[in-house]
Parts: structure tokens; sequence; C-alpha cells
């Protein structure tokens, strides 16, 4: 696992940018990995940047997200789906017909898990993966007790999970209590990860996921194994780690 300490979360958004950017310039058809929550925002703004001002072209590539809210329909205001379009993909040249977010309000969600793992297969595979990390070592949706099997599922939040997202909906009891995610091993069939984490509330998290050992209790642990991972964090966020691995 590569570790790349930013100065700040600007550095770090504008860090992230730059390898999504690298990598769709070198393989126009990139099949991207996408997320959500409050760390990816400034990288989705430098995205967006780069594609007005230097003219870097997402017309060929695919994505997928990694979770949406069960229950929550596509055009729900806390959806994954209107994050997206408000963040990220109404701003550049990326097909909406390639936009790929799980549907939280399918009828059979069983067969939703299915159909999306197999659109995965079905496009190669992901060739980078972004992440961000929980306060509780969690990546996309996968919990504390996650292990490196699973796939695309539905899966029931933790109270931390659902206290972090508060923020974002008017009372917590409108929070959704769970989530269709891709799974530990679906996250790990991507070529590449890129892992971004912010902040002093995701110290102890980054600190466990470098420095402890690759166990299901902190899902991001399990990233260890993987052969190609770009750790993006600032000073905040590493400053639980010891100086040989800062070095």
């Amino acid at each position: 696992m590569k570790l790349v300490i930013a100065k700040d979360y600007e550095d770090l958004s504008k860090q992230a940018a730059r390898l999504i950017a690298e990598e769709v310039t070198r393989h126009p058809s990139t099949i991207l990995g996408l997320a959500t929550g409050g760390t990816p925002v400034g990288m989705y703004q430098e995205l967006i940047a780069l594609h007005k001002e230097e003219g870097i072209d997402f017309s060929q590539a695919t994505s997928f997200n990694l979770d949406e809210y069960v229950g929550l329909p596509g055009h729900h205001p806390q959806s994954y789906r209107t994050y997206m379009e408000d963040n990220l993909f109404t701003h550049i040249n990326l097909p909406t017909d390639k936009t790929n977010i799980p549907r939280g309000d399918a009828a059979d969600l069983g067969a939703e898990c299915k159909r999306y793992e197999q659109a995965i297969a079905a496009s190669g595979g992901i060739d980078i993966q972004v992440l961000g990390i929980g306060n509780n070592g969690h990546i996309g949706f996968n919990e504390p007790g996650s292990t490196k099997e699973t796939t695309t599922r539905v899966v029931q939040l933790t109270e931390s999970t659902i206290q972090a997202n508060a923020r974002y909906f008017h009372k917590i009891e409108e929070v959704p209590t769970q989530a269709v995610s891709m799974g530990i091993q679906t996250i790990l069939g991507a070529k590449k990860i890129i892992l971004l984490a912010s902040g002093k509330a995701k110290a102890e998290a980054v600190h466990s996921m470098l420095e402890g050992e690759m166990t299901p209790d902190v899902p991001a642990s399990l990233l260890q194994q993987h052969p190609n991972v770009t750790v993006i964090v600032d000073e905040e966020a590493a400053s639980a780690l010891s100086a040989k691995t800062r070095n």
C-alpha cells in the first residue's frame, strides 16, 4: 500500500483527481469505481475543473458506484444518485447511460445485487476504485465483520454509521438503516484502488488500516492484500501513524 500524505484537504483532492484524470487519459474507456460522502467532494470538484480547463474526456468511460441507501429512489434528494448528479455527473461528459448506481428501491433487492455484480463483471471489472474510510474502518458500507468473500448485498448499517450520516438528513429518524453495497471481494477485484481520508476523526481508522493486523473487524485493513492501493491522507488523518510508516 502506497501512502501519500498531502499537506491539506485541497492538496489531497488535487492529487486524487490527477490520478483519476491520468487513468482516463491513458485509457479512455476506463471503468471507474466511485464513492460518495464528504471526502470525495473536493476530488470531484477538481475533476470538473480538469474537464473544463484541460479537456479531460469522460465520454468513453463507465462508472459504478459503491452503494445506495435501501428505500430511496434515485430522485430522492439524499440518494447517492442525486449526490453523484450534483457533485459530478451533470458537470462532465460521462454519458448518463454509462453511470451505474445500485437501485435501493428495487422490488427484489437480492436480484438487484446479482444484477449489479453481473454488470461489473460484464464490463470487464473496475479499473480504478475510489474509496473513503469510515470512523469504524468501513469501506463502502462494509461494516466491521465483513469478510473478503462478500459481494454486492444488502447490509445493515451500524449505529455509528447512521449517526455519521445523520448530518445529511433533517433528523436521524430519516436516515436509512440499510444499504446496497459492493462487497469486499468486489472492491478487491478492482485493478487499482485509491483510498482517501481527511481529518482527525479518521486518524485511528487510518492507523488500524495501515499498521494493524488484517481483520474483518477493520474492513479497510483487508486492502493490505491488494497489489495496487494508493492511500492519500491529509496531515490530520495521518496523525496516529508511526514515523516508520510515514516515511
